[in-house]
């Protein structure tokens, strides 16, 4: 059985257990349970708070986890990063009151960093070669400043909103660019039951990221649909009843779908229609 850690709360909680469903696992569960067995798929799924989700999988105790980035590599955990999941995109970024801004990060060295990521805080001033006391917080870090603990803060951040209302400014190059990663343990053995949880996290990212699309056009003018639309080996082309006159079916990139219309269109295509993909193995 494999065992498999997901966020309880935060931002990553709800899409993870949403791609978790569209895979086919957790399909009934209740909010508060902290252990769920998928017995049809021989899984078991923990929720752990997403700060700890790489520990107990670099510790070899579960098998696969998911969480950010950031959140792995603040762990120093052993457990290695396999697949990008697309969601809970974020930057670690340094801020800092409005009349210390000008000094950009020249003006952090000597001064205390309030963060709740240490280690990347860390890592950072050593290769930028700036000595900075580092506090460490567990959480609302923009409040840092206002109450005197410390005179910067270093955040994980998706708009900077919450930095901009707490009076500081967002100074220099993202620290880091995090997102939500799929993590393997150091001891999981390559078996039937991992590929098969891979292939199925991977598909979903497939299906997410392509539509099907289904036309009719003229024979003589296949060739040309079908660099328009290539699909992923080739297009599907059946004869329709109506003689010279072909339907043709492929995949293309979601965000490509509506050049495409267009193009097929401009082509002479009829019945243009796009549809979502549940799921997909390629």
């Amino acid at each position: 059985m494999l065992r498999i850690a997901i966020p309880n709360k935060g931002q990553l909680a709800d899409p993870t257990q949403k791609m978790l469903r569209e895979a086919g696992y957790l399909r009934s569960h209740h909010p508060r349970d902290l252990v769920v067995s998928d017995p049809e798929n021989d899984v078991e799924f923990f929720f752990l708070r997403p700060r700890d989700v790489a520990t107990y999988v670099g510790a070899g105790t579960l098998d696969f986890g998911i969480t950010g980035k950031d959140l792995l590599i603040d762990s120093k955990s052993k457990a290695e990063s396999i697949m990008d999941l697309g969601f809970g995109q974020s930057s670690f970024r340094l801020a800092v009151t409005a009349d210390k801004a000008s000094k950009g990060i020249a003006g952090l060295s000597g001064i205390k960093i309030a963060t709740s990521y240490p280690n990347i805080l860390q890592s950072w001033l050593d290769k930028s070669s700036i000595k900075a006391e580092i506090v460490v917080l567990d959480g609302a870090v923009e409040n840092a400043v206002r109450l005197g603990v410390a005179d910067a803060v270093a955040d994980v951040v998706d708009t900077g909103t919450t930095l901009k209302q707490a009076g500081l400014v967002i100074i220099g190059d993202p620290l880091l660019v995090s997102q939500s990663v799929l993590l393997r343990g150091p001891n999981t053995k390559e078996s039937a039951e991992t590929e098969n949880f891979i292939r199925r996290i991977s598909s979903v990212l497939v299906a997410r990221e392509y539509v099907m699309i289904d036309y009719d056009i003229e024979q003589s003018k296949v060739e040309l649909a079908s660099k328009i639309t290539p699909g992923i080996e080739s297009p599907t082309i059946s004869p329709l009843h109506l003689a010279g006159w072909v339907a043709v079916r492929a995949m293309t990139k979601r965000k490509e779908m509506h050049r495409v219309m267009d193009e097929l269109y401009a082509a002479g295509a009829k019945g243009v229609i796009v549809t979502e993909i549940m799921a997909c193995r390629l």
